[in-house]
């Protein structure tokens, strides 16, 4: 069952840079989140380079809250997650983001999910207020992720859960397939000229190239536009090539 529950608050612990905090605010908008939660960031807040990064994003950024230490900024949730790649030795669980995501769905109380500074990720004082270390498979050999893109993976698939926060972007709407009567004027249309071409010779082959025309027309579903495109192609063709320059 999809979620109705709030989405996970996201808490930046001492971000450094404004424009990183403008596409984690961007990030979270696009899938569905709106709470944005601060801990001491580097060059305080409001930050003018944050704007511009969040690409219109900007009520999230509004609403964002500063707070002194992480334990405030996450006094009031039930459920907190430490995002870390790094092997500290500690016992919590640890789930991945969309573990994470059906979780958070499924139980009472508030949740945030925790992201470290750009520069070292999440200290051990700030992971020992999670109940979960959230993770993602990454390469061994390079496992650094930017602030934004950390904050989408964990966006990402609370949407999947969540109902309502995302639809899927308008797609061009798509025309139904041309009845068979429209069909079987584009497949007359072929055999008209192709016959005086001697397609269809030999005789005893004659039968068997028709029906394999015909398979090879009516397998992809035209449309009625481009039934008509296909037959204005064969009128072309048809007509005697205009040799004037």
């Amino acid at each position: 069952m999809a979620a109705t529950r709030p989405g996970p608050v996201i808490v930046l612990v001492r971000p450094q840079l404004g424009e990183n905090i403008g596409k984690a605010a961007r990030a979270m908008l696009n899938f569905g989140l709106t709470e944005m939660r601060l801990v001491e960031p580097r060059d305080g807040w409001p930050n003018p380079a944050a704007g511009p990064a969040a690409s219109g994003a900007d009520n999230v950024l509004a609403d964002a809250k500063v707070y002194p230490t992480t334990a405030e900024a996450v006094a009031d949730c039930a459920h907190v997650y430490a995002t870390t790649v790094r092997k500290r030795g500690d016992t919590k669980p640890v789930v991945t983001p969309e573990e994470a995501a059906g979780e958070i769905s499924a139980r009472e109380g508030r949740s945030a999910i925790l992201f470290g500074p750009e520069r070292s990720g999440l200290e051990t004082v700030d992971i020992s207020l999670a109940r979960s270390i959230l993770t993602v498979p990454i390469n061994p050999d390079f496992g650094s992720l930017n602030l934004a893109q950390a904050v989408i993976l964990c966006a990402y698939e609370w949407s999947k859960v969540a109902a309502g926060s995302v639809v899927q972007p308008t797609q061009e709407d798509t025309l139904p397939p041309a009845p068979q009567e429209e069909l079987e004027g584009l497949i007359g249309h072929f055999e008209q000229l192709l016959e005086p071409r001697r397609y269809f010779f030999p005789e005893d082959r004659a039968e068997a190239n028709r029906r394999t025309l015909r398979n090879v027309l009516t397998r992809p579903g035209w449309n009625h536009l481009e039934v008509r495109t296909l037959r204005g192609v064969l009128s072309a063709l048809s007509r005697t090539p205009d040799v004037r320059k």
